[in-house]
């Protein structure tokens, strides 16, 4: 046996007496010391970390290194995937090297003296499947470290795990004990999250639940409020006019979501069990106007919150926001609006309709905790245009309220107390986004490759102000307008009519000639209408949803069927049916579009007699279909965020398993391959959308295997048409045809990187 192999041996068997040292914190520090020098000396190794990971934060922290610069421990933060060291923890596997510094994985850390190391060794410290850090080797030579040091240092990092859990704990004990002594201290921080709708905002940050603030209004913060029955009367008045100008506002900008959403604060506003309560409380018991406000309000949430009523839960917001309203009313600052202008919200689950009036009532833009942004809310703030990124950390919920911070959607990070050279990077920053924004007046009519072809670039719509946008930035008509959000925004049904005035402002918004494409309600999965209290079942995503509830909710079909079809009248109307699953499917659903024509007619109702009827294709299912639905369909669309999630089995909307929806997935771009080709054979228009257009790569391999139409956010067509222009077909005709010979996501991300056009 190898002399260096017999002390590698004995180290794993003596391994675990350095968990002696393991007292307090300082003990702490010692031992992680003494467990780098001891596994760097038995490895003959020149360096040796520990990474210890934060499982709240999704960081890996330097804890203890020999070898790299000491004054990088404590300090050297690494992201969940970042880095060779990120992705051992991210994969939980070893990774061998014999010189990390090739790796295109490789991350160089400035000041660290990494750069005198090429031979690499990382193992991940595990406890069962939970994470507990990264153990590391380094050394300048080369291919210095074999498989049987990587068993080795496995073995060690087996031994060690339980101690190292401790050391953890300990440590994350004593560094909240110290930010609990110094109540009063905020630091410049920034908190990493995940983007869910770009952008850039400043302002201060206010949370939209109370829930994690004790006590009531300190008499620090009460002095920030005016006194007396008369300043509370008059914060009441100005509130209800600031709600009627705010909802006359709305019914003319949002008319088809914005319907009335303010009649819960109006109502509230003016009922005496709410502010005649405030009235009573501050004449009859001398209580301070902010207090009587936060006193009633809280009383509301409680009781709110405790019903078995639905409808009532969703009040909860409502109160809260009207509360706020009225204390920034009564604010001593001069022309305080009532809004949420200049504040960044933080809160938990919105609905859609808490979305639109935090919007409405300016907020700048929004934080949301816990389990994460739903599709419709992403989609909602997208037309919305409201930075809003989905944040893990609940340290957030510790800062004060007012705290001044940045939120840079673009990256999914929040910045507390950012210092003027941060704030001077983001404003410069936001400049660069105007001019992009500009760039609209530059696009051309058409769109086409580099050798002439032509691509039509359509625009997805879901609300009625993204149809301006749509028609400034010369969109060729509408790939998708998802009829949805009427339906989520309102507590009720929208009739016919509510429906064909929206639709038919669709129309009117965009000019002639170009398709118009309708998608039918899609609602179910992650997308449930709050007054339809049926049981979606265990697994929403695979139960009542889309075409299925609507052939089993059949008013509902024909009522927005004959809207659609009354709007379309003398104009290019395509009318799309989601989630298609059998020619079955699609037979039904037309004889349900043939019935509507038959009630317009009985009813003396002009409408479109000869509509385009189309499917989304989402579903294995309908792939495997391909050949007969195309031959009875009048067109398709590849619908990318459902097809991924149901061909790969990974839920779109759980973080969890975020890592496996990939759409570079072999299986997801053979189906692609396949629907295009049955529609090409059949001679039935195809076109494509989803999250995966949002990527150049996916836009190359799509064009490829032969897309020709791709639906888009209408502010993603500037930037799209100048890539589509660089492109040569015929060699993104070759790359595909090769790519779809590949057999894992590794392949298909290395191949495109290299060939696609800069």
């Amino acid at each position: 046996m190898k002399q260096r192999e017999r002390r590698k041996i004995e180290l794993i068997c003596s391994i675990a007496e350095l968990s002696g040292l393991f007292h307090g914190e300082k003990g702490t520090k010692r031992f992680l010391e003494k467990v780098v020098k001891t596994v760097s000396r038995h490895m003959k190794s020149e360096v040796c970390s520990v990474y210890l990971y934060d499982e709240k934060r999704k960081k890996l922290n330097l804890v203890s290194t020999e070898g790299l610069n000491r004054d990088l421990t404590g300090n050297l933060t690494l992201s969940f995937g970042e880095g060779l060291v990120g992705t051992t923890m991210k994969e939980m596997r070893t990774i061998l090297e014999a010189d990390g510094t090739l790796h295109p994985r490789f991350k160089s850390i400035e000041n660290s003296f990494e750069e005198n190391f090429k031979a690499f060794l990382a193992v991940p410290i595990m406890r069962g499947l939970n994470r507990i850090g990264v153990l590391v080797l380094q050394h300048s030579q080369k291919g210095y470290f074999d498989s049987t040091d990587a068993r080795a240092l496995e073995a060690i990092a087996g031994q060690l795990a339980a101690t190292l859990e401790n050391a953890r704990l300990l440590m994350d004990i004593s560094r909240k004990e110290q930010e609990a002594n110094q109540p009063g201290e905020t630091e410049s921080r920034l908190f990493k999250g995940k983007k869910v709708v770009a952008g850039v905002s400043q302002g201060q940050i206010f949370y939209m639940d109370d829930s994690h603030k004790e006590g009531h209004l300190s008499p620090e913060d009460q002095k920030l409020y005016r006194d007396g029955i008369d300043a509370f009367r008059e914060a009441v008045k100005k509130a209800e006019c600031q709600l009627l100008e705010l909802q006359e506002k709305m019914n003319e900008e949002l008319s088809d979501i914005a319907s009335m959403i303010f009649s819960a604060h109006l109502l509230m506003l003016q009922d005496e069990a709410f502010s005649g309560q405030m009235a009573k409380l501050i004449e009859e018991d001398n209580l301070p106007p902010c207090l009587a406000v936060e006193q009633v309000v809280n009383s509301y949430v409680e009781i709110f919150t405790a019903s078995d009523n639905s409808r009532l839960q969703e009040k909860v917001q409502d109160v809260r926001d009207l509360g706020h309203r009225i204390l920034r009313n009564l604010s001593h600052k001069e022309q305080q609006p009532g809004n949420y202008r200049n504040q960044i919200i933080i809160a938990g689950d919105l609905l859609p309709s808490e979305l639109l009036k935090l919007t409405a009532q300016k907020a700048e833009g929004i934080v949301l905790m816990g389990g994460g942004a739903s599709a419709h809310i992403s989609i909602l703030a997208k037309s919305l245009a409201v930075p809003l990124i989905y944040l893990e950390d609940e340290d957030v919920l510790t800062l004060p309220e007012y705290t001044d911070a940045i939120l840079d959607a673009n990256q999914g990070n929040l910045i507390i107390l950012p210092d003027e050279e941060t704030i001077e990077h983001y404003e410069k920053q936001s400049r660069t986004a105007r001019e992009l924004k500009e760039m609209g007046a530059s696009v051309l009519d058409q769109t086409h490759t580099a050798d002439g072809t032509r691509i039509f670039l359509r625009a997805a719509i879901n609300l009625l102000n993204d149809v301006k946008a749509a028609r400034e930035i010369k969109a060729e008509g509408v790939g998708l307008y998802r009829s949805e959000f009427p339906f989520l925004i309102r507590s009720d049904f929208p009739s016919e009519e509510e429906q064909y005035r929206v639709y038919k402002k669709v129309f009117d918004g965009m000019e002639e000639g170009h398709p118009i494409t309708l998608r039918t309600l899609d609602v179910g999965g992650d997308k449930i209408l709050s007054y339809m209290p049926e049981n979606q079942g265990e697994n929403p995503f695979l139960g009542l949803r889309a075409i299925r509830f609507l052939l089993q909710n059949k008013k509902v079909f024909v009522g927005q069927l004959k809207a659609m079809l009354r709007a379309g009248e003398g104009r290019d109307l395509r009318i799309m049916f989601p989630l298609v699953s059998s020619v079955d499917d699609y037979r039904a659903a037309v004889r349900m579009v043939k019935k509507s024509m038959e009630f317009l007619d009985r009813d003396g109702f002009s409408y479109n007699k000869y509509p385009k009827l189309g499917m989304m294709i989402e579903l294995p299912s309908a792939v495997m279909l391909i050949d007969q639905l195309t031959a009875e369909a009048d067109f398709l669309s590849i619908g990318t965020n459902d097809l991924v999630q149901y061909l790969l089995g990974v839920d779109r909307t759980n973080s969890s398993v975020a890592s496996f929806y990939q759409g570079e997935h072999p299986a997801v771009l053979r189906a692609v391959k396949t629907v295009v080709d049955g529609a090409l054979k059949n001679d039935c228009a195809y076109s494509i959308c989803g999250n995966l257009t949002n990527e150049k790569h996916m836009i190359y391999f799509f064009l490829g295997v032969g897309v020709r139409s791709i639906t888009i956010e209408p502010h993603r067509l500037p930037e799209l048409q100048e890539f589509i222009s660089k492109i040569d077909l015929k060699k993104a005709r070759e790359d595909s045809e090769k790519i779809l010979t590949f057999s894992t996501v590794e392949e298909v991300k290395n191949y495109l990187k290299e060939v696609l056009p800069n």
